[in-house]
């Protein structure tokens, strides 16, 4: 079993598994979702020193101008790929728990993890954009926000218990096995990384109850500091430990003029279209969508501007003031974005924030 070197916090990649990447504009280098980009970041990653690289699961993208997120890898066969072609980084695929089967997503990354040496761990995406379930058939209108994450619980359990058990019976609300068997188990000790994203209230509480890494988010500095605190809290009332991390979009040039000049070439090329398609998937007001995807423009996630040394600076305190344990990393064009932050902000990083 492959060694993975742990430090005080953690560092990855969020791959461009989908086209357009994080940033919802015609300006921006071009992404196209395909297998070379995300095997280059990969491997990019792995000998900048970072931790892990993790993809998301995408079915439907959003259409506009750009057709943002229409053309994807599928999450797991593609990990399965980068984790033969890397020896150290972690490798973290992404499944639907309305969409995959428990148990098969079990032995699924089991195989991953023999296949990376022990390196695999598993997404957990419990809520879901309706339209990319609805064209297969496999959107479930009985279920509301709060038994999509019931699901999600029984869901969990089955794939933790097939990894540690040598036969599962399970009668619960939405699944059913009886002697379920799956051989073999995972290398990883003691077994895979598991992950997930919460922000409602029940998400927060299934993802900090079921995984060992919570993904939070916020719109302000304050409902981040305040979604870490809270995903603790939740760990520390139920007699576990959790770890935060959040998504950052490093934005960087020679000066800080330069990289704000980016920001505002990447704000001039927003694709409007896809904003509000994904907003609305998000489930904001109808009548409030365009107003709030000119406020939202096409930055999906916190984003850090300027210079390296600008960069490392705002990520630290924000790092710092969140209480982070990680950080998942999105560039415009990523090899070159994954060879600077490993040269210019991570040594910085190891030595300050852990």
């Amino acid at each position: 079993m492959v060694e993975v070197p742990h430090f005080g916090k953690s560092f990855g990649v969020f791959l461009p598994v989908a086209n357009g990447g994080w940033i919802v504009s015609d300006a921006t280098p071009p992404l196209d979702g395909l297998w070379r980009q995300n095997l280059d970041a990969a491997m990019a990653a792995e000998a900048a020193g970072l931790d892990f690289v993790m993809s998301m699961g995408k079915w439907r993208g959003f259409g506009g101008d750009t057709n943002h997120w229409g053309v994807s890898m599928e999450s797991l066969t593609m990990m399965a790929a980068i984790a033969q072609a890397t020896s150290r980084i972690k490798i973290w695929a992404t499944a639907h728990t309305l969409l995959h089967n428990p148990a098969v997503i079990a032995k699924m990354i089991t195989t991953i993890d023999h296949v990376s040496g022990g390196r695999a761990g598993l997404n957990i995406v419990a809520g879901a954009y309706q339209a990319e379930f609805e064209q297969m058939g496999a959107w479930k209108d009985s279920l509301d926000h709060d038994q999509r994450y019931d699901l999600a619980e029984e869901w969990t359990e089955i794939v933790r218990r097939l990894w540690a058990e040598s036969s599962v019976d399970f009668a619960g609300r939405y699944f059913k096995l009886k002697d379920c068997v799956s051989e073999p188990k995972p290398i990883s000790r003691p077994r895979p990384d598991l992950i997930c994203a919460g922000m409602s209230a029940r998400g927060l509480g299934f993802a900090v109850r079921s995984a060992d890494i919570c993904f939070i988010g916020g719109r302000t500095a304050e409902e981040r500091r305040e979604t870490s605190g809270r995903a603790r809290r939740i760990a520390a009332e139920a007699g576990l430990t959790t770890r935060t991390f959040m998504m950052c979009t490093v934005i960087y040039a020679e000066t800080d003029e330069a990289a704000w000049a980016l920001v505002a070439r990447y704000r001039e090329g927003e694709d409007l279209g896809a904003i509000v398609a994904m907003l609305s998937s998000w489930g904001a007001p109808p009548e409030r969508l365009t107003s709030l995807a000119l406020a939202q423009g096409p930055f999906m996630t916190k984003t850090v501007v300027g210079t390296s040394a600008s960069c490392a600076d705002q990520i630290e305190a924000f790092m710092t003031d969140c209480d982070l344990d990680g950080l998942m990393l999105i560039f415009p064009e990523y090899v070159e974005g994954i060879a600077m932050f490993a040269a210019e902000i991570l040594p910085r990083l190891r030595a300050t924030v852990g």
